[in-house]
């Protein structure tokens, strides 16, 4: 059973979670909320947040993120590209800017930016702004507890190198299919990464993407000792006692 040493993961659908620590520290993956079609209207109102961190430039990953800057006057984890239009919106003290490779402590946070292999641009005043190259997240909260959240990318071989690397206890893959990794590709980025504990993600959001997670679990069917957390939004692992409270097998 994961043990998420007292920090507690929301799913908010699509590549959107939060991360609240046992002392009430919350960060926000990829903030795509107001016009995330599947966002419970209960999360659609953020309470607070104290870091964003931003997988990459695209609006289905950044939607609310000068909304919610400007508004918990939170930092932004994110490409220096991305952090420097950020800047053009008013938000210029706030990036936390890092890039591939690097490793940086925000709050009760530490987060490590991996390769991933998608695009980048952000769409702004009908143009499209180059936003840095895509990234994968490494975040450790307190107690060790580590998390990789792949943002959008296909599967790639140095998959194993961040799962000897960082060891996460668990990982949050794309599996929708069409602009990231399918069912497949997906189950043999479990293997290279070596985790029993995933969380998948990106699909179900649109027309064009596989519409559950199915498929996912008959690739990973053979895979010994994995707990697919097939979370649907609005819906938790961890907190207070630190157990995964929704499973699927």
């Amino acid at each position: 059973m994961l043990n998420t040493k007292g920090n507690k993961i929301t799913y908010f659908g699509h590549a959107t979670f939060s991360l609240t620590t046992a002392s009430g520290s919350v960060g926000i993956i990829d903030p795509f909320i107001t016009n995330n079609p599947r966002c419970p209207a209960e999360l659609k109102k953020v309470e607070r947040v104290d870091v964003i961190f931003v997988s990459h430039g695209h609006g289905d990953h950044l939607g609310d993120l000068v909304q919610l800057a400007k508004e918990h006057k939170a930092k932004v984890v994110g490409m220096p590209e991305l952090c420097g239009w950020l800047a053009t919106k008013g938000v210029e003290k706030q990036g936390a800017e890092m890039n591939k490779g690097g490793t940086q402590r925000v709050g009760e946070f530490s987060v490590t930016m991996t390769h991933a292999f998608h695009s980048g641009g952000i769409e702004d005043g009908g143009k499209i702004v180059y936003g840095g190259e895509a990234a994968g997240l490494i975040i450790r909260m307190p107690g060790g507890f580590t998390i990789y959240h792949a943002g959008d990318t296909c599967v790639f071989g140095d998959m194993k190198l961040i799962g000897e690397l960082y060891a996460p206890d668990v990982a949050m893959l794309p599996i929708g299919d069409h602009y990231t990794m399918g069912a497949r590709e997906a189950a043999y980025a479990v293997k290279l990464l070596g985790v029993k504990d995933v969380i998948p993600m990106h699909y179900g959001t649109f027309p064009v993407l596989a519409p559950n997670a199915e498929e996912f679990k008959i690739e990973c069917a053979g895979i010994a000792g994995l707990t697919i957390h097939a979370l649907e939004p609005g819906e938790s692992l961890g907190g207070a006692a630190g157990k995964s409270s929704a499973a699927n097998d």
